[in-house]
């Protein structure tokens, strides 16, 4: 696994991490043993960028990652965030950027990974009624207190990240990117490569779905959220299964499979890209793995630009709510 720079203030990460939000909510049930093995396997295969958030679980995500750290802490780019709250019982209560919420969020969160530096600290969500002057400016604090490392940002507008940039170095950007979520290469790309920020895509097997996997309801947990997506729904889905069938044909002939031709892709966009598709399983991790792997020609980027160019995803990637949270 070869390393890739985020941002320009030193921070180093294999090409690709491992998200883990699915290890503990949002995706239906998962064996705990099996996501620290996953994780393990992960360490073992090159990747050294693990990537997770408060809110999933809510909280116990955050407290698996350190059980299966424990022991191989050194050398682990550890990334995690805040800003999205939660209850105990998973419901959603705000977005906040408040300089003490974020100092009361960083707190809990070295306790429950166990850890007393976190690598690259996220801002989940922006809040907008909060200046991001005022949000960086606090996560600022906490890298001059020894307890973070870097900071990155999540779903946020190019001129929110120029603004947070001028208060701090941003290290990172972590936003939706795939064949199927490209809308960022028209203003948010060439904003953090302007200002030499990296760039962390999540979902970049669009939530699972770029695999082929999912072609039906039964195909969906029943406490999977994937199933309340709009582009998993009905007529959606159906328009969406044919840019997936498209990639399909394209990977047939490199004879390698649909998710590992999209992982591909996202991989090719840049060596400031560092994907984190996430998994519960060591065998998709596997095939992930071997993503790495695969060389594009021009030929076969062209033909994954005509099978699935900007804006050729049906529908929008989040229900209203979560729209209205993203891009801030």
């Amino acid at each position: 696994m070869k390393n890739r720079a985020l941002g320009k203030q030193g921070l180093t990460v294999s090409a690709m991490g491992l998200g883990c939000m699915g290890m503990s909510d949002f995706y239906g049930p998962a064996s705990e043993d099996e996501a620290i093995a996953t994780i393990h396997h992960a360490l073992d295969g090159g990747i050294d960028f693990v990537d997770t958030a408060d809110i999933y679980g809510p909280f116990t995500n955050e407290a698996l990652v350190g059980r299966a750290l424990r022991g191989r802490r050194d050398g682990v780019v550890l990334a995690t965030k805040f800003g999205n709250m939660r209850s105990a019982d998973g419901k959603f209560l705000g977005i906040n950027g408040r300089p003490d919420y974020v100092r009361q969020a960083c707190d809990a969160s070295l306790q429950r990974l166990g850890v007393d530096r976190i690598d690259l600290y996220y801002q989940h969500r922006v809040d907008r009624t909060v200046p991001i002057e005022d949000t960086v400016g606090a996560m600022a604090e906490l890298v001059r207190a020894g307890k973070v490392r870097f900071l990155g940002l999540s779903e946020a507008a190019p001129a929110t990240i120029r603004r947070a940039h001028a208060t701090h170095p941003i290290s990172a950007l972590q936003t939706e990117y795939s064949l199927w979520t490209r809308d960022i290469e028209l203003e948010i790309l060439p904003t953090v490569r302007e200002l030499g920020i990296g760039f962390v895509p999540y979902s970049p097997l669009g939530r699972g779905f770029l695999t082929g996997r999912f072609r039906g309801d039964a195909d969906f947990a029943a406490t999977d959220f994937r199933a309340q997506h709009p582009r998993f729904q009905a007529d959606n889905r159906t328009r969406n299964l044919e840019l997936v069938d498209r990639v399909r044909a394209i990977a047939a002939d490199m004879h390698v499979t649909a998710g590992q031709l999209a992982l591909a892709w996202v991989l090719s966009r840049g060596d400031d890209v560092v994907p984190i598709p996430g998994t519960t399983k060591r065998a998709h991790l596997d095939e992930n793995l071997a993503a790495a792997d695969i060389q594009l020609t021009a030929d076969v980027v062209a033909r994954l630009d005509a099978a699935a160019p900007v804006g050729a995803a049906a529908g929008d990637r989040y229900a209203p709510g979560g729209m209205a949270t993203v891009n801030g």
